[in-house]
């Protein structure tokens, strides 16, 4: 009888330890995501820069023209990070120029709002200090 309680907690072991390393391996149920995360669709992306015409006010040939900035920006994300995980400064510099850019295309009072839209849609969730986040949502 002993002997079948011990093979019976040797096995639960065995199950918990393999579910913890497996999920340790995989990054756990979060996914276990490495690098950033993947580009939007184009639908993903009209449906992100009307969300942002909304919230900053955008006229119909502003919101073009953000539109094109938003989709050339990822397109260029995506070359950079299709090949595994891309250099950080080359994201940095590339997050950087879209960002001005789209606030070319702004008035004052949008660029301030924009600002204000980039903090409050800012992914969520633990950032390593002095990681950047790569795509604007």
């Amino acid at each position: 009888m002993k002997s079948q309680n011990i093979w019976k907690l040797l096995v639960a072991i065995l199950m918990i330890t393999t579910t913890a390393f497996g999920q340790q391996r995989t990054g756990g149920q979060r996914g276990g995501q490495q690098g950033p995360p993947q580009t939007p669709s184009e639908k993903q992306i009209e449906k992100m820069v009307s969300n942002l015409s909304k919230e900053i006010m955008l006229s119909e040939e502003q919101e073009t023209e953000v539109l094109a900035l938003y989709k050339n920006h990822f397109e260029d994300v995506e070359d950079l990070t299709k090949s595994g995980r891309p250099d950080r400064d080359k994201m940095d510099e590339l997050k950087e120029e879209f960002e001005a850019k789209v606030k070319d295309v702004l008035t004052e009072d949008q660029e301030k709002s924009y600002e204000a839209y980039l903090k409050k849609n800012a992914r969520k969730g633990p950032q390593r200090k002095g990681v950047k986040k790569y795509l604007v949502l």
